[in-house]
């Protein structure tokens, strides 16, 4: 099932599961399943995976600038994360707004996360792990992050105290943020 969300451009893609008494399958990515749907995603180069061992972890809001910015698959193969995605492309509709969802083991669901969005999650479960398909390579050199908490998110945290890397805690405020990402209508 693919969902629009109200940032265009951003998808929800749940693929169907097929399960009996001993667990279930999933084919969580098929370039042509999708293109049969309606959706064409650009070719995927690099994959990633991380473990996050507490809840409360946040990672983000990250991106990655021309010439190597990077669209992303995610998904989380084990626990679960609230995902999120913010639209940073200059000139456009929706600029400064953010959507996000639930990704879990349970739920099976992914985000597409374009190029021009920032990009970060909060683990919800401890040892959660997140998967996820990049269009360009990881370039240091185009690496940045904007403060996870600068930009009005609702992260459904609770009373989880949240854990940050040095970058992230040095990352700057929205506020500051001065986009390379164009809009193209």
């Amino acid at each position: 099932m693919i969902e629009a969300t109200p940032l265009p451009g951003v998808f929800q893609i749940t693929p169907p599961r097929h399960g009996d008494a001993r667990g279930f399958f999933s084919e969580s990515w098929n370039a042509k399943t999708l293109r049969k749907a309606g959706l064409e995603l650009p070719a995927f180069v690099q994959d990633n995976h991380s473990m996050s061992v507490d809840a409360g972890t946040v990672r983000g809001l990250h991106y990655q600038s021309p010439p190597h910015a990077q669209g992303k698959l995610v998904r989380c193969g084990r626990g679960s994360i609230f995902d999120v995605a913010v639209d940073v492309r200059k000139g456009s509709p929706t600029y400064g707004k953010w959507f996000g969802t639930e990704l879990s083991y349970e739920n099976g669901r992914q985000l597409w996360v374009p190029v021009g969005f920032l990009h970060g999650f909060a683990t919800l479960e401890p040892d959660s792990e997140i998967i996820y398909k990049c269009t360009d390579h990881y370039a240091p050199e185009c690496d940045g992050a904007v403060r996870w908490d600068s930009v009005g998110i609702d992260w459904p945290m609770g009373d989880l105290e949240p854990i940050l890397s040095e970058k992230d805690q040095a990352a700057i405020p929205f506020a500051e943020f001065e986009t390379p990402f164009k809009y193209e209508d």
